[in-house]
């Protein structure tokens, strides 16, 4: 019998988010039924609501970042069982394709379906949908701003029985995004200048991979004082309001040349943003752009002749370039060790009804991350 839950689901662009009663089906086979425990609000989600990010099907239960217990089992799928621990990999991995097998699962051809919110096989098939019957698809295939979801257990991993579901929905996007673009993206070096534009949820974690690989210099440019903070808290160096401060005193201590990275993890990137990071680097240096432009956003006013004879480099990042079933265990292990701060990430927790003040405190600067914690 379907299970009934609650979801936040988005019916137009731009929209707003609308608490509604909804139905899943049961789990088929390659698939498992999860119980929430933390959704985490990401500003990729609310990329939806402004219409930043295109859904390919609506109406569309927001989230892709979660942890949760299995519920139910589908036929022929071995290696789950009831009782499991899960944390979602916002972007599924099959292992079968090209990509997977060259060691970039971030770039698994199964990315195709995270739009359109249908099954990874049959971009008709909806596992969610409305008392009415309308089909509901779920943002990556994931949904996670619902009581309950059904997903493809090729975007599960599976945790210790012990995990801290309520700490570890971190890694499934916000973490492993910003810790990557540090380490894997920009290739960080021991002894570099690294410029981080943007320390919300992503940037955060970009400046605790920068510390990781061994960075000396960690500038944090963030206009909100509670933000820069916290950045200095996690590993930061130094922490500025705006680029052009940070551009300054990255060339004052590298004799003008500038930072040797820099990477974008502000909010909606515009142009002009990438243009300000590369100006900000030396020769031979790499910007890294990790968060989202909305569609329209189609130019960068950089010269052509300074990339080329500056040798500079524009490097894109999904998911930090991370490999999700080997960078999330890893990360925990990190966690376990005291070598990764997770807590001190989270801001607080809001009831799925009040997923709308979850985001004006992200959107006004008062959360570095929040979740929703699920009864």
């Amino acid at each position: 019998m379907p299970t009934k839950t609650r979801a936040a689901i988005i019916r137009e662009q731009p929209g707003t988010f609308e608490v509604v009663d909804v139905e899943l089906d049961d789990p088929r086979q390659g698939e498992i039924l999860v119980k929430m425990v933390v959704s985490g609000l990401c500003h990729s989600d609310y990329h939806l609501v402004t219409g930043d990010s295109t859904a390919g099907t609506l109406p569309m239960v927001a989230g892709h970042e979660g942890t949760g217990i299995v519920q139910e089992v589908g036929p022929n799928t071995p290696g789950w069982e009831v009782g499991d621990k899960v944390v979602f990999s916002f972007i599924a991995s099959c292992g079968k394709c090209r990509w997977c097998n060259e060691g970039m699962t971030n770039l698994c051809d199964l990315g195709a379906f995270l739009m359109r919110g249908s099954r990874f096989t049959d971009i008709d098939s909806y596992r969610v949908s409305l008392p009415d019957g309308t089909p509901v698809s779920q943002m990556c295939g994931l949904g996670t701003f619902a009581g309950h979801t059904v997903v493809d257990v090729n975007s599960a991993v599976k945790l210790p029985s012990d995990a801290p579901l309520d700490k570890l929905w971190l890694l499934g996007c916000g973490v492993g995004t910003g810790w990557g673009s540090a380490v894997y993206s920009a290739e960080t070096r021991p002894g570099d200048t690294i410029i981080i534009m943007g320390v919300g949820g992503v940037g955060i974690n970009a400046v605790q991979g920068a510390k990781h690989a061994g960075a000396t210099a960690i500038i944090a440019v963030d206009p909100v004082e509670f933000k820069r903070q916290k950045a200095l808290e996690v590993g930061a160096t130094h922490a500025f309001a705006t680029i052009a401060e940070a551009t300054e005193f990255a060339q004052s201590i590298t004799n003008g040349q500038g930072a040797d990275r820099a990477i974008v993890t502000v909010g909606v990137v515009s142009g002009q943003d990438v243009a300000d990071a590369f100006y900000a680097i030396r020769k031979a240096g790499t910007v890294v752009v990790t968060g989202i432009a909305p569609a329209s956003e189609t130019s960068i006013p950089v010269p052509v002749l300074d990339i080329t004879r500056y040798q500079k480099r524009i490097q894109g990042a999904i998911y930090g370039s991370s490999n999700p079933r080997a960078d999330i265990p890893r990360q925990y292990a990190m966690y376990q060790a005291g070598q990764l701060k997770l807590d001190e990430l989270i801001s607080g927790f809001y009831s799925l009804e009040d997923i709308e003040q979850g985001y004006i405190d992200l959107l006004e600067g008062r959360n570095i991350r929040g979740g929703i914690r699920h009864d």
